[in-house]
């Protein structure tokens, strides 16, 4: 094939599955997932996720990495990179009486990494920022009213990225993203009578965010002899000032409107439009460091989040800035280890990955005590996370260079620290595809 046709049709590739995630948001299934911005995502990408999402001091020529923008100058000027990802989720929720499961599949990520000039590399793509997804009730009464109520959200953030690295002087880089940050939500409440034939009742809210995003990155790599370096990596993320409009409504329906969307209200109650309301994300700090030979590589992350007392509508939630959020420490730390990357053996060239993860909660949770619908005050949650996967190498024996086919197996436990909070387990199994082509290369012939 033409190599320009090749890179034309990768191109459209990458344009049509964005545009397919423009209009889909990632999916939940987690109750946790109702307040704040939803559950947020670490920006780690296969081979990433599977060393427990270590991103800062990580630095390798043939895999791209928009956890720290300052990598993207290791790329050699001849080499483009893409790299896509998808995974599926088995999520255990548990209240200590009774327990469910929910499946989701996700498509994680899309990237890709090009040289721009000498020392130069550049990198675009889409990540999940944060996800909402949720579907729970309960029956209650009133007067003798019987009632379920039923509570649901879906929605999220996701960013477009663009972003360019420079090595001004031999082991420093640095770079930056600008990302396009946007995302649909909506949460209603719905009130379905048991024992009368009165309407069903819904209480909704809807808000679109739309913001720009920044990161900045260095890397500092000190060379321990020919084939050992320790990298150092460090990332800043300014707070974002967005304000969106908020929409609530107040609708009276002949059935659930989610088992009949296309049902017209039977009366409308309340619809108005808030303008303006302050939706704020948080300053974050990064640093990272990784050890690294031919074989074996080791590394070591931690995150700082200020996420306490930003701005968020009170309407949405009933919290206050000052009782809402959280700063967040995360912890991320992996290893990679593969037996020969040179030899003709398959096995010895398999990279097997694993690694650790801790983070706590942005958000504050109200508690319900399930017996009287009591408010118990406020919980939190930690989570736990272990990580495994395998590097499976394809090589190019024309352009000498290696794809991978990355396979991960993640663990996560998010335990709460109050009493009536649902604990849950999750598993997930990811699969991304890393190419690595010889784009500008100038051939003799095609």
């Amino acid at each position: 094939m033409n190599i320009r046709k090749k890179h034309f049709f990768l191109l459209i590739a990458f344009l049509t599955t964005t545009i397919v995630i423009f209009a889909q948001q990632v999916g939940s299934n987690s109750p946790y997932s109702r307040y704040g911005y939803g559950l947020l995502s670490n920006p780690a990408l296969g081979a990433s996720e599977a060393m427990g999402g270590i991103s800062y001091g990580l630095r390798r020529s043939q895999q791209a990495n928009p956890g720290n923008p300052a990598s993207y100058s290791e790329l050699d000027s001849l080499t483009f990179i893409f790299d896509v990802g998808v995974s599926g989720h088995l999520a255990r929720m548990n209240d200590g009486v009774n327990s469910r499961d929910f499946y989701n599949g996700n498509i994680d990520y899309i990237t890709m990494q090009f040289p721009l000039l000498r020392n130069m590399g550049a990198s675009i793509g889409l990540l999940p920022y944060s996800k909402m997804g949720y579907n729970f009730g309960g029956a209650r009464s009133l007067s003798n009213i019987q009632y379920i109520e039923t509570y649901r959200g879906s929605g999220g953030l996701t960013q477009i990225y663009g972003g360019v690295a420079w090595e001004p002087k031999k082991n420093i880089s640095i770079g930056a993203n600008l990302s396009y940050l946007f995302g649909n939500y909506t949460r209603s409440s719905v009130v379905t009578p048991i024992t009368s034939s009165a309407l069903v009742g819904e209480t909704k809210y809807m808000y679109t965010i739309r913001e720009l995003k920044y990161d900045f990155g260095v890397q500092y790599t000190i060379p321990l002899d020919k084939k050992r370096s320790v990298t150092l990596g460090a990332v800043y993320t300014p707070k974002i000032n967005a304000s969106a409009d908020v929409n609530p409504s107040e609708m009276l329906y002949a059935s659930d409107p989610y088992q009949n969307p296309w049902t017209p209200p039977s009366q409308v109650l309340k619809t108005d439009t808030i303008h303006g309301a302050a939706f704020q994300l948080p300053h974050t700090f990064g640093l990272g460091l990784t050890y690294s030979t031919d074989h074996l590589l080791i590394g070591l992350d931690g995150t700082y989040q200020l996420w306490k007392n930003l701005a968020y509508p009170s309407l949405l939630d009933d919290l206050s800035d000052d009782n809402r959020f959280n700063d967040v420490i995360r912890i991320n730390t992996g290893m990679e280890y593969v037996i020969d990357p040179m030899s003709q053996n398959f096995f010895q060239r398999i990279r097997f990955r694993a690694g650790l993860s801790y983070a706590n909660s942005y958000t504050n949770f109200s508690v319900i005590n399930p017996d009287n619908d009591q408010d118990v005050g406020r919980g939190s949650f930690r989570e736990y996370g272990v990580h495994v996967g395998l590097g499976l190498p394809f090589h190019d024996y024309i352009t000498r260079h290696v794809s991978m086919l990355n396979i991960g197996f993640g663990y996560s436990r998010q335990q709460p620290d109050a009493d009536f909070m649902i604990s849950q387990d999750m598993f997930k199994i990811s699969i991304g595809m890393n190419i690595n082509e010889f784009w500008f290369f100038k051939r003799q012939f095609n």
